[in-house]
């Protein structure tokens, strides 16, 4: 009781807060309309870049065993438990107008810090994790038996890829996708450090509501709303997802 008290107790208390009168007024004001256009088109780009990525890296990880699959693995969680801020830095330093590879990116006329391209590539930093380490995982549990087995009949490597691997891993993809588009839609730190909070253009949902949070705490709560009612969304694609991916 103390565990699920500990969890649900804050979210209560903040619909308990939550200025339901004025709610529709302040989510069709023009501050909330522009983070939420700016968080939508970015999240979509975000995770549809995280699915081409994510997908072939994926399959690539599960058939690797030894020392240097391992090491990749590690390498690809390392953006999940970085701080964001420090994810933020990281993209900065590389991608930053006079740094590693963005002076050579200015000297074609590209500027990518403190862009919508910035919040994208942030994005797709701190969330393809969640996409890779999910499918990946589906991938090995069902590679040895399912795979193996329509290998031994015969199967080519594209008909087993298409017509075993592809259908299997469906219920891990969709839920491995809304993980990794929820991680976009929440992203904060790394999109403030690399991107800035330009409004229209680089203020998304979370760096609107922490602008708004001091000056105006009703349309930080609405705005938070928003991200709650998606989260749920989220957590049922992926408990279904679980449901379905569950061997009969």
């Amino acid at each position: 009781m103390l565990g699920v008290l500990a969890l649900s107790l804050p979210i209560v208390g903040m619909l308990i807060d939550m200025p339901w009168a004025q709610v529709p007024e302040i989510l069709t004001s023009e501050t909330a309309m522009q983070a939420l256009g700016v968080s939508l088109r970015t999240v979509a780009i975000s995770t549809l870049i995280c699915v081409l990525l994510g997908v072939p890296l994926a399959v690539f990880m599960s058939g690797l065993n030894g020392k240097g699959g391992e090491l990749l693995r590690i390498g690809v969680t390392i953006p999940m438990v970085l701080p964001p801020v420090v994810a933020g830095l990281a993209l900065l330093s590389t991608f930053g107008k006079r740094k590693l590879l963005g002076e050579q990116l200015s000297l074609l006329g590209i500027d990518i810090a403190f862009s919508a391209t910035a919040v994208v590539m942030a994005q797709v930093f701190v969330a393809m994790p969640f996409l890779v380490t999910s499918l990946e995982a589906s991938l090995r549990s069902n590679r040895t038996s399912h795979a193996q087995i329509s290998a031994t009949l015969g199967a080519s490597p594209s008909y087993t890829m298409f017509n075993v691997t592809l259908p299997m891993m469906m219920p891990a993809l969709v839920s491995g996708t809304a993980l990794a588009a929820a991680r976009c839609l929440g992203e904060f730190g790394a999109t403030l450090t690399f991107a800035g909070s330009l409004e229209g253009r680089t203020r998304t949902i979370p760096l609107a509501i922490y602008l708004q949070r001091e000056v105006d705490p009703d349309t930080a709560l609405a705005l938070a709303l928003v991200l709650l009612v998606l989260a749920v969304i989220v957590v049922s694609l992926t408990a279904r997802g679980r449901v379905v991916s569950r061997p009969s």
